[in-house]
């Protein structure tokens, strides 16, 4: 679930114990922060114990589930959390039969490889099946997935493989599971009859939780600064067309805003850090968050990394798919990881600033105004005037355990310096 993930959530069991396990079947649905993923089998067998019920969290490493396999008898204690390490013991036949599956998942290690490089999840037996068939990476992604979110299953590439040798291959076209009945969330008795009372969602009470960490965490300081965008305006407004036309994308103000802070991270490297205890851990790479708002109101925060290596081109296109993926619910969970700063755009419902909450356990987060046309004055050669100018609020939070009032002001002003410099001939 990728090397920062440290716990996940068991949302839904979609195997009960006595239920036969074909290899690549999907068990169980859990929840990292707030992507859904299936957990697929590697082995083929009968459920015999479930170790964790539906809300549970478990750490990454436990052991979650049971699974008898054919020649293995398998010793579980009643209480796992304090009793002795399960044993198995296998049979000769079986031995060498599992040794055989090693040898062979080691030997197709260097071709499965090339798998990972794709836009889809794969589980290790699908990518061995599409490595001894030859299938390239570009025809397993042209497989429609009849799994959660479109994930290819063990049936999908054989029916694949199947069909290309009789020559009609094409992409599998995916089943719609029939909605399951959830039974009614127990609420307490409204006292006056007249109010109503809501159950938080799971990703409300993950969202609550964090933000009461971090402000028990970090020592919240703000800093706020005003910048003229005019030049962005008008020069956004003049090519915006254009670049719609060629690109075939929206090119709105975001990415523009996210370059400017990729530049001032790398003016101000220890404002791209975390802390470890005691310690400091300085970034390597600048991954900028995107915090989001959904529909239902919860919170999303997707990652552009590398963001400091694209251009406005690249840093658009990436903003775009980000935010189109987090309004789909298609986000995977490596999109959410490994944030080093985050932004967050408080302008979108008209609010001038904010004072936002910092995403642990990065030290500092950025919140963008809505822009204003505004009376200003301009300083110029020949003396002041009073003209119409468009301008925003910037608001730095930042952890003053770590980062001083001097750098998180002088991050933030860099931001409005790289804003206000912005050439309105600049061509893409």
């Amino acid at each position: 679930m990728g090397e920062s993930v440290a716990e996940a959530t068991v949302t839904t069991w979609l195997k009960e114990v006595g239920d036969t396990i074909e290899m690549d079947d999907a068990v169980l649905e859990i929840a990292t922060d707030k992507v859904d993923s299936e957990v697929p089998s590697e082995v083929e067998g009968v459920l015999v114990e479930k170790l964790f019920a539906v809300d549970d969290v478990v750490k990454v490493g436990q052991t979650i589930a049971i699974i008898e396999i054919e020649g293995a008898v398998a010793e579980t204690a009643t209480e796992p959390a304090i009793s002795e390490p399960v044993t198995t013991v296998a049979a000769p036949a079986a031995a060498a039969a599992i040794e055989e599956e090693i040898n062979a998942s080691v030997e197709t290690i260097g071709t499965t490889a090339s798998y990972t490089e794709g836009t889809k999840f794969y589980s290790p037996l699908v990518k061995n099946i599409a490595a001894a068939e030859g299938i390239s990476l570009a025809d397993l992604e042209s497989i429609a997935g009849t799994g959660k979110d479109g994930r290819v299953t063990k049936n999908d590439i054989l029916n694949y493989v199947a069909d290309r040798k009789n020559g009609t291959a094409a992409p599998v076209t995916p089943v719609t599971a029939p909605a399951t009945t959830k039974e009614p969330a127990k609420v307490a008795p409204i006292p006056s009859g007249e109010d109503e009372i809501i159950e938080m969602s799971r990703m409300g009470k993950l969202v609550a939780h964090h933000m009461v960490a971090s402000v028990q965490t970090s020592a919240h300081v703000q800093s706020f600064i005003e910048a003229d965008v005019t030049n962005i305006w008008n020069w956004r407004k003049k090519v915006k067309a254009d670049f719609m036309q060629r690109e075939g994308e929206n090119l709105t103000f975001t990415p523009i805003f996210m370059e400017a802070v990729a530049l001032a991270i790398k003016d101000f490297p220890l404002i791209n850090i975390s802390v470890a205890g005691d310690t400091i851990i300085k970034k390597k790479n600048i991954n900028l968050g995107m915090a989001a708002a959904l529909p239902d109101g919860n919170l999303i925060v997707p990652v552009i990394k590398n963001a400091d290596q694209l251009n406005l081109v690249g840093m658009t296109k990436a903003v775009n798919d980000l935010a189109h993926r987090a309004r789909t619910n298609a986000l995977k969970p490596d999109d959410i990881q490994d944030g080093t700063y985050t932004v967050t755009n408080v302008g979108t419902f008209g609010s001038i600033m904010g004072t936002p909450i910092i995403n642990q356990p990065q030290v500092a987060i950025l919140a963008l105004g809505a822009i204003r046309k505004v009376p200003a004055v301009i300083e110029t050669p020949e003396g002041d005037f009073i003209g119409i100018r468009y301008k925003m609020f910037l608001s730095h939070s930042y952890d003053h355990r770590v980062v001083n009032g001097a750098l998180g002001g002088q991050f933030v002003q860099r931001v409005k310096q790289y804003l206000e410099s912005f050439d309105p001939n600049r061509v893409i």
